[in-house]
């Protein structure tokens, strides 16, 4: 395994060791911050899923079809995706 040493990811990244750390800010800020960012990610992964299904969705057409055709089709675990 390497190991990542974060000065040179710094130096990496264009940060002057100089640098000053972002100003903070107030605590009733931050918070808002991050529940704003936990919702946008919420949503974000509802969509993936929303999508994920829909492509499983077609997918289990294609497979079903292909059966009907005469075509055995295997999923990953190696079990019939055709059932009979």
């Amino acid at each position: 395994m390497v190991e990542i040493k974060k000065d040179n990811l710094e130096k990496a990244l264009g940060k002057d060791e100089k640098a000053k750390e972002a100003p903070e800010m107030p605590k009733e800020m931050e918070i808002g911050f991050h529940q704003g960012s936990l919702n946008t990610l919420v949503n974000e992964r509802n969509e993936m899923i929303r999508m994920v299904a829909q492509i499983e969705s077609v997918m289990q057409a294609h497979i079903k079809r292909l059966g009907e055709l005469g075509v055995k089709v295997k999923t990953s675990s190696g079990a019939d995706a055709q059932k009979k």
